[in-house]
């Protein structure tokens, strides 16, 4: 892996593990964004394609759902899968479409990774129409015992200060978004009006050795691959494995709080 921040590297086991969970959020995120039959739905950060599925299943045979990332691995693996699926390759921040093309922007749990989240939000503001709805989700849980259990892993390997630095530098705004009123002032503060926000709970059921899997596609996971190498990444996964295995029931029932957040675009 050139850059562990990437996730072409992972894309598969996205795809395998992950997607099937989140795409149940990306459902509840398309729905509050109130597309309707007919409507141009843009999913900003769409990996694999889980939101920009939701979103076609909601505009319907006469609207259009776009789906855009900046990895080249996790839309090539959405394509394989979902061949009728419009996705496309470019940034947040230089979104590659029209001003005003779009009645409806998603952002699944992707925001808090933009280095400079206000230009980000600006351009995806850029290609909304008047009146158009954007939406974004983020985790809005603190730790638990499965997570604090993986962060002493990966601690033990690497050391705490290259993880925090890491976790800095792959998802710098992850507090700002875990808090309902930050969340509430970035949209205001992007020129969204009726911001409304919502905080649910999902439980994600993962077979315990799929869910250690899953957890090397999350930055951390990819930072400490990226140190040991392959040969030394599958030593950890085994440790992993075995340490989850001592302290969890298999399946893991995982218990995760979202925000959920919509606003509205107005143009005077």
């Amino acid at each position: 892996m050139d850059d562990w921040r990437s996730y072409d590297g992972v894309a598969e086991t996205y795809e395998r593990i992950q997607a099937p969970r989140l795409s149940e959020v990306a459902r509840d995120l398309v729905a509050m964004s109130e597309v309707r039959s007919g409507d141009r739905l843009l999913d900003v950060g769409t990996g694999t394609g889980v939101a920009a599925v939701a979103g076609a299943d909601a505009a319907g045979h006469d609207g259009l759902s776009v789906g855009v990332d900046v990895s080249v691995g996790m839309l090539r693996t959405g394509r394989r899968d979902r061949p009728d699926l419009r996705l496309v390759a470019g940034s947040a921040i230089d979104l590659p479409f029209r001003d005003r093309t779009f009645d409806a922007v998603v952002a699944n749990f992707v925001v808090s990774h933009f280095t400079k989240y206000q230009t980000a939000m600006f351009d995806m503001l850029r290609v909304l129409k008047h009146r158009g709805r954007l939406a974004l989700s983020s985790w809005a849980d603190k730790p638990d015992d499965l997570q604090k259990t993986w962060s002493e892993l990966v601690e033990a390997s690497v050391g705490p200060g290259l993880l925090a630095d890491a976790r800095a530098r792959a998802v710098p705004w992850a507090d700002r978004f875990a808090d309902r009123t930050a969340i509430e002032e970035t949209m205001i503060d992007a020129g969204l009006r009726h911001v409304r926000t919502e905080r649910r709970e999902y439980r994600f059921v993962y077979p315990l050795s799929d869910y250690v899997e899953g957890l090397g596609t999350w930055s951390t996971g990819r930072f400490v691959r990226s140190m040991l190498g392959e040969d030394g990444w599958r030593r950890f996964l085994e440790r992993a494995q075995a340490t989850f295995a001592d302290r969890f029931a298999d399946p893991v029932n995982d218990f995760r709080e979202v925000w959920l957040a919509v606003g509205i675009k107005h143009e005077y």
